[in-house]
């Protein structure tokens, strides 16, 4: 006995966003980081009637890692978004279309990239530190 495929969105590719996308680096159109996916930011869920398809239309970095260990929550608008429409490929990492100049770059990581990564041997040269 087969199981049935699972419905294939129109012109979409279907994907497992646990394996694919979250906690991947994200690079810009010149190989350059920006971020790891933190978390994602999809279309309404279907209901039970639809087709089945839901959309990711955000990739989300941001300090949420310490919400997990700390407890609490932050506003919404303390998390970058970098949209869909920016992702050129999906691999080990993931590639946008655009540069880094072009992808919101939360305080954290621009904090973190001249306070300690420029501290680390080699760690001047990474295109966000200035």
């Amino acid at each position: 006995m087969t199981l049935p495929r699972p419905p294939r969105p129109g012109g979409g590719r279907l994907i497992d966003a646990r394996l694919s996308l979250l906690d991947r680096q994200v690079l810009d159109a010149s190989g350059q980081p920006v971020g790891v996916v933190d978390d994602l930011e999809v279309s309404e869920l279907p209901e039970p009637t639809g087709d089945g398809r839901v959309r990711v239309l955000n990739l989300v970095h941001g300090p949420i890692v310490l919400e997990r260990i700390v407890g609490g929550r932050r506003p919404k608008a303390h998390f970058e978004r970098v949209p869909w429409s920016t992702v050129a490929k999906l691999g080990s990492a993931i590639e946008l279309a655009v540069d880094a100049d072009e992808v919101p770059v939360g305080w954290l990581e621009d904090w973190l990239a001249r306070n300690v990564i420029a501290r680390i041997p080699g760690g001047s040269s990474c295109s966000s530190v200035t």
